[in-house]
């Protein structure tokens, strides 16, 4: 019998591994899609060959690309952005790694504290959560990160706005900042140029400004997984997971075996309660199924699959919430067009923010040919200038919201990608019991019923939709204020990122699926440690950092609860991912 067994090693699941696995616990990882060992070889910066969702390298598939990825079913005209593999949707995120708003908590008292979703705050207070912040801002680590021409013009509309610079972690005013992202800073040759042959490690350290966050990161060159630029757990949390035994005394290294879909977990009934006793998976390639048995189950699979495998190995749902309140951050985004050089798909891809509590937030991306492209390609108010679908909103941008298409579109294009600039709008999206996970009544796949994802009847609410038209109109004024000559809105259909909430913790046994210790109301020994259980969505900064924090927190209450064991985070010193017994374990691993 296992002490944990983690499902999925994506954002949040080996959080909680390595931190058990430090602790001397048998911890087993078992992730559905691919382990990408071998990514200096097996990844290019190609963004079809990454990001198509049929056969791209960065998919929501098992491992052999040449199988169908995994099909999942929407209710309406909208993209799910669903990676599988190690490492999850960091692989392909952007670093950015800001703090949760304090007001999304239980016990804030600001005089902006009715401003958030105040019927579904986190079950604890902000300062008790800071420990957990600082705990993983040490161990990725999270720094200042690196900037250039883009976050240079960020800036300057910041400052001819009238926004001030905050200088804390801690969002407490309107203000503008460097992002905080997990991206090691660029040392040695990186950062001063773009000769491959330069750009190896040890001789080029850090973020070698390539411009390709999105399509995952294996630079520098020839470098040990825990020292690629990004800190992507494949790249952070799981290296130091497999170290485990080198550097904390009595640490036992996890087993992680990938390309291994979970299809039930197996539980029991022990008196009233519903107790969780061990999983049953797949491999992906033999098709042979295997069963193991463990003291605590951590359900990690994130905001779609966690419910789905909920639903399909048939747990108590009395409340009805499981897989309600899939919640994102009703994205938009505002494009300008400069005479000067922006450097839009050059360095770091999104390193400047600004933040409004309450409202949401806004940072800068860097966008590549075909993202930048897919960017400008989707909208709800339709073609530009071409037909009126009643959602063609007019503002401080040019003309009304839609999508660029002909000649407006083959101009903006025409005077290049690099005199761009895009702020991506991240609004406050206050969770809706109405957009929820089901079981697809398609056929099961090999894994069991495939996941609905039923935002048909979703129905924002007056208040989120009030946070999109103010933050979309601070960021045109930002960008006009930045000197550019034309600015344009999308009116951005849905395409979810950033999904969390579907298994929510809560102040409440009538709204939420976990307690405040993450574990489930219903089920005992069962945890669950990614997107899925964040109690809303933060204020609007984006989820990682605070999802990795929650997972340290939820791994010290398993190790207090059933292990017998004491806190650590405070009283002890985490251990950087970057640290040199780490990298010689991944060298000794051929990694």
């Amino acid at each position: 019998m296992r002490d944990v067994i983690v499902i999925g090693a994506g954002g949040g699941g080996p959080v909680v591994a390595a931190e058990l696995a430090g602790r001397g616990l048998d911890v087993l990882v078992l992730e559905g899609g691919p382990r990408q060992a071998d990514p200096e070889n097996q990844w290019s910066h190609a963004e079809n060959d990454a990001n198509n969702p049929n056969n791209g390298f960065l998919r929501f598939g098992p491992e052999d690309r040449s199988k169908p990825a995994w099909f999942r079913e929407w209710t309406t005209n909208l993209f799910t952005w669903q990676l599988s593999g190690v490492g999850g949707t960091t692989q392909h995120y952007y670093g950015n790694s800001p703090r949760p708003m304090p007001g999304v908590f239980r016990g804030y008292a600001g005089a902006d504290a009715a401003e958030y979703d105040t019927g579904h705050l986190f079950p604890f207070t902000y300062d008790e959560f800071v420990p957990y912040l600082e705990w993983v801002e040490a161990t990725l680590p999270v720094e200042t990160a690196a900037m250039g021409t883009k976050e240079a013009l960020t800036f300057r509309g910041c400052e001819s706005y009238g926004l001030p610079l905050q200088t804390s972690r801690n969002i407490t005013r309107n203000a503008f900042r460097p992002q905080q992202n997990a991206i090691l800073q660029p040392g040695g040759t990186a950062g001063t140029t773009d000769r491959s042959d330069l750009l190896a490690y040890p001789q080029a350290t850090g973020c070698t400004f390539c411009g390709h966050c999105f399509q995952g990161c294996y630079l520098p060159r020839q470098a040990p997984r825990n020292q690629f630029a990004k800190r992507s757990t494949d790249n952070s949390y799981v290296p130091l997971g497999l170290s485990a035994d080198a550097i904390r005394p009595g640490g036992r290294a996890f087993e992680l075996i990938a390309d291994s879909f979970v299809q039930s977990i197996r539980h029991e009934q022990e008196g009233a309660h519903t107790v969780a006793r061990g999983v049953t998976w797949r491999n992906n390639t033999t098709g042979e199924i295997f069963s193991e048995d463990a003291r605590v189950v951590v359900l990690a699979g994130g905001a779609t699959e966690s419910p789905r495998l909920w639903f399909n190995s048939g747990l108590p749902n009395p409340n009805d919430w499981v897989g309600r309140g899939h919640t994102d951050h009703f994205f938009d985004w505002v494009v300008g067009s400069f005479d000067e050089y922006t450097g839009n798909s050059k360095g770091a891809n999104s390193s400047a923010r600004m933040d409004f509590p309450g409202r949401g937030g806004i940072e800068n991306v860097g966008l590549g040919p075909a993202i930048q492209a897919f960017a400008l390609s989707l909208s709800d108010s339709g073609a530009r200038g071409f037909y009126n679908n009643g959602r063609g909103f007019t503002g401080p941008w040019d003309g009304p919201a839609g999508r660029l298409v002909g000649n407006e579109l083959k101009d903006l294009m025409m005077g290049g990608i690099d005199n761009l600039l895009n702020f991506l709008v991240i609004t406050d999206d206050h969770v809706e019991p109405g957009n929820r996970i089901t079981p697809s009544l398609f056929p099961a796949d090999e894994n069991g019923a495939p996941a609905k994802i039923d935002v048909s009847l979703r129905h924002r609410t007056r208040r989120t939709l009030e946070n999109r038209e103010f933050m979309v109109h601070r960021a045109a004024e930002i960008m006009r204020a930045a000197g550019a000559k034309k600015v344009y809105r999308l009116d951005w259909a849905p395409l979810l990122l950033h999904v969390h909430s579907s298994m929510r913790m809560g102040e409440s046994d009538q709204n939420s699926v976990l307690d405040a210790n993450a574990e489930a109301r219903w089920v005992k020994r069962l945890f669950i440690a990614d997107n899925s259980a964040l109690a809303n969505s933060l204020g609007g900064p984006n989820p990682t950092l605070a999802t990795q924090a929650l997972a340290t927190r939820t791994a010290e209450r398993i190790f207090q609860m059933y292990f017998g064991g004491d806190s650590w985070v405070d009283k002890e010193a985490p251990v950087v991912s970057t640290d040199a017994r780490i990298s010689a374990r991944m060298n000794a691993m051929g990694l």
